[in-house]
């Protein structure tokens, strides 16, 4: 994130009231079968909740029908069973969930928080694909009979917050990421909203994920203070990278984690955790060894980032 002399707003996690249990998720996309890199999330998550004493949650962000794969979500959930991660609640479908993203929706348009806006990703290219301004209008004639999405108006200002792992995190929204949508034009729902609606629904105290999606927690923060929701605590993991330093998922490399046989897999993603494996050494099934590595779980064995891995041996 490019460094500014803007006012920082720095953001704490809010305190959970007295008695508040502390609760973790995993929210995957049913874009295909698990993979090395998505189980480090999911393992992560888990270790991360039950080290603190609190619940582990399930929710599947299935908001974006043209890029979810049939059957997908209920594979991963399969594969997460024999991984043994097991949820403390009833899954959560983000398909199940417009009332609520409407709801939100509705009350950042009543108080002049979000708007709607014509303009195309082609119009936007000239200023770097930032939104700050609407420019349709200047386009073509019948550009106010486009379909609409609608974007939330970012203020100027810098956000910083405190990553468990990575450290302190600063972002201007407005001039890195402008306004940003939290419903597309085609009607579905953008993942901003629809995480920070939920996360707040599930009472999450604490987002542990994938370093990918640093750079959304401003936004996030930045919703979470117009909607009036608590702000969690977050901790991002290092993603799980090939051999060329690229994103895993991203790659031929991403094959799927084998829920016949879970223990490589899980003795690899921990040790991406930088966790000390041999804990789990003689572990007959998935449910001991991850109970074994929770024994001796240590948060600061944690890397910052990530570093090529052996990709050959995910399970």
């Amino acid at each position: 994130m490019a460094e500014t002399h803007a006012p920082v707003t720095t953001v704490s996690p809010s305190p959970s009231p007295a008695g508040t249990r502390h609760r973790g998720r995993f929210a995957p996309s049913p874009t295909g079968p698990l993979h090395l890199g998505s189980l480090v999330a999911a393992v992560g998550s888990w270790l991360f909740a039950r080290h603190r004493g609190g619940d582990w949650l399930l929710r599947i962000e299935d908001i974006d029908p043209p890029r979810e794969q049939a059957g997908a979500a209920r594979q991963q959930l399969a594969t997460l069973a024999a991984f043994g991660l097991v949820p403390d609640a009833p899954v959560l479908w983000q398909s199940s969930r417009g009332d609520a993203y409407a709801a939100a929706l509705e009350c950042l348009l009543a108080s002049d928080r979000a708007f709607t806006c014509a303009c195309s990703r082609s119009e936007l290219a000239a200023y770097g694909g930032i939104h700050r301004s609407c420019v349709a209008a200047s386009a073509a004639p019948g550009c106010d009979e486009r379909p609409l999405a609608i974007r939330l108006r970012v203020d100027a200002g810098v956000v910083g917050f405190v990553d468990a792992i990575q450290g302190r995190v600063e972002q201007d929204v407005a001039r890195e990421v402008g306004d940003f949508v939290l419903r597309r034009a085609d009607g579905w729902w953008a993942y901003q909203l629809a995480v920070v609606v939920d996360d707040a629904a599930q009472g999450i105290t604490e987002v542990v994920r994938g370093a990918d999606l640093l750079a959304s927690t401003p936004r996030q923060i930045l919703l979470q203070r117009a909607l009036g929701l608590p702000t969690p605590a977050y901790a991002h993991l290092p993603l799980v990278l090939d051999a060329q330093g690229r994103k895993l998922s991203k790659t031929d490399a991403a094959r799927p984690v084998d829920p016949g046989d879970p223990l490589p897999a899980l003795r690899h993603a921990l040790a991406w955790l930088g966790q000390d494996v041999r804990a789990t050494t003689g572990a007959a099934n998935a449910q001991t060894a991850l109970q074994r590595a929770l024994a001796v779980f240590d948060p600061g064995r944690i890397p910052s980032g990530g570093a090529p891995a052996a990709v050959g041996d995910n399970g």
